[in-house]
């Protein structure tokens, strides 16, 4: 053999557990298909029957703009502080030993398991101006049902188990000699957790507060109850979704569904391509 040749090794293949890649992909395409790609596209296609100028003109309807706006602003803001009081909760359920740990991480999983409209009707017996929590505030002057708040409220509810649950894997990995060096190297405990800990977190930070912001956005049971349904004050899109369709106007909720798509796939999208920066920029994930 020539010298600077080097003899190429052959890898004997292991078998996998599941079947060959052609079976699997082809599973997966029809699935998708079936239940994700059929239902878009027959709702892209009932939005192209309406016409350019008849679509924008029930899309950009001051009602459904307001509505829109309500819906994605407090998703949005109910994903902002679940993913930061998300994380806190799986940091305390990590890191530390307490009595009653276990009913408080099994308590996590409740909105999971809880019936959305039954979630719904306690928290607007709770914030109602005469409930248990509402009737101290409504003496300082704040209203939480039948205000935005109160959809924040209900979103934070049903949002929070999707960071926890993202977060606290990740945090379990976590080796804490990485945070002793730190330490060791004179880092504060701030600088710790803004060097060390963040950029380790980040990913799976970014993927619960997507899974929360999409729950958020389509939901439904869980915030008509809390919201009043006021037009152009609490009422969210899927509720005014529900009310073209009991008033027999589908062309006005095939509208406002396909703008919930458009804005929906737009904001995913950018998330996922921050998610992409962060592991290209730190490594992780």
């Amino acid at each position: 053999m020539r010298a600077g040749v080097v003899k190429p090794r052959w890898r004997i293949r292991k078998p996998s557990v599941l079947p060959g890649f052609g079976l699997t992909l082809g599973f997966t395409l029809t699935y998708l298909t079936l239940i994700v790609f059929i239902p878009l596209s027959g709702l892209a296609w009932h939005s192209a029957d309406l016409g350019w100028d008849a679509f924008w003109s029930l899309a950009l309807a001051p009602r459904t703009v307001q509505a829109l706006r309500i819906s994605f602003g407090a998703a949005l803001v109910a994903a902002v502080v679940n993913a930061v009081f998300g994380a806190a909760v799986a940091w305390v359920l990590v890191r530390y030993r307490f009595p009653g740990r276990r009913l408080l991480d099994a308590a996590v999983d409740l909105p999971f398991a809880l019936p959305t409209a039954v979630a719904g009707i306690s928290l607007a017996a709770l914030y109602a101006p005469n409930g248990w929590i509402g009737q101290p505030l409504a003496d300082l002057g704040v209203r939480i049902a039948y205000t935005p708040a109160g959809i924040i409220v209900a979103l934070v509810f049903v949002g929070l188990p999707f960071v926890v649950r993202t977060v606290q894997p990740v945090l379990q990995d976590l080796d804490r000699e990485v945070e002793e060096a730190a330490a060791t190297l004179g880092a504060g405990r701030a600088r710790t957790v803004r060097s060390v800990i963040l950029p380790a977190l980040a990913p799976a930070l970014l993927t619960g507060f997507t899974l929360a912001f999409a729950r958020g956005v389509g939901e439904y049971g869980s915030v008509i109850f809390i919201a009043g349904n006021i037009p152009f004050v609490s009422e969210i899109a899927p509720l005014l979704i529900v009310i073209r369709l009991e008033e027999f106007n589908t062309a006005a909720a095939t509208a406002i569904g396909a703008v919930m798509l458009m804005l929906s796939f737009a904001l995913l999208l950018v998330i996922n391509m921050i998610q992409g920066w962060n592991r290209a920029r730190f490594g992780h994930g």
